[in-house]
């Protein structure tokens, strides 16, 4: 069974989309009303083509269509919970380092480990950058794949928030690249450690740029804020897309 609005191929005892969320009676019903002069049926297509594309806001802010009150509640307890951790992080001072002793820290830096040897074979410097490169990119292919492959525009707002506090957790290391006082891994201080150890005070040193380590882990900081709200938002929006279909129903 395809769905007559985006042909996505679904189970045949659904009653609306799993994909774009139409409800099949009344867009059938809609279709055949609306006619031609000619008597012949015009079925109008608002956000998708008739190759059964799905247009750029459907993926955004399509909610699923869940009849289980479970996961809209479950949804949106998760959603209060990231809002109230973000205000955590964004209060906290760089200096304090609240993201690295979060538990999202661990959960960052087996992605940071890894970039560093997927980066390797491209020099010293992009060995050292990939570390960052690996948090900052694991958020982003989640969120893909939350948007392209499964359809779920909240669970992609989830990723874009684990996204964002991965800018907090790299500003304090940023922050760090002069001082070198954290302790980083395998119990070693920065300034103890050889020349190279410390990511950021390597990357800042041969690019030119260590006196501007303060900036830049303050820029993390804003960006970090900014993309927060905009997660915060966007999974709000999608919750409430799936109230107010909840209710008309």
């Amino acid at each position: 069974m395809h769905c007559p609005k985006c042909n996505f191929d679904q189970n045949p005892g659904n009653t609306e989309c799993e994909r774009c969320g139409v409800i099949f009676a009344k867009f059938r019903a809609a279709a055949h009303n609306n006619t031609r002069k000619d008597g012949s049926p015009e079925i109008s297509f608002p956000s998708n083509d008739t190759n059964g594309s799905i247009s750029f806001s459907d993926i955004l802010f399509t909610a699923r269509p869940d009849d289980n009150r479970i996961y809209f509640y479950g949804r949106l307890a998760i959603l209060i919970f990231l809002a109230g951790w973000a205000v955590r992080f964004i209060t906290s001072p760089i200096a304090s380092n609240y993201p690295g002793n979060s538990f999202m820290h661990l959960v960052n830096l087996p992605f940071h480990e890894a970039g560093h040897i997927v980066f390797r074979p491209f020099g010293a410097l992009i060995t050292s950058l990939g570390g960052t490169i690996g948090q900052l990119l694991m958020p982003l292919i989640c969120l893909s794949v939350f948007l392209f492959k499964t359809r779920d525009p909240f669970g992609a707002s989830v990723a874009l928030w684990w996204f964002g506090q991965n800018l907090f957790d790299i500003s304090p290391y940023v922050n760090d690249a002069r001082s070198l006082s954290l302790p980083l891994v395998g119990g070693n201080f920065g300034y103890s450690s050889p020349y190279g150890f410390h990511d950021w005070e390597y990357i800042l040193t041969e690019t030119g740029l260590l006196q501007y380590d303060h900036f830049l882990a303050k820029s993390c900081v804003v960006i970090g804020t900014l993309i927060f709200m905009a997660s915060i938002l966007w999974g709000g929006f999608v919750l409430y897309v799936q109230w107010r279909r909840r209710a008309n129903r």
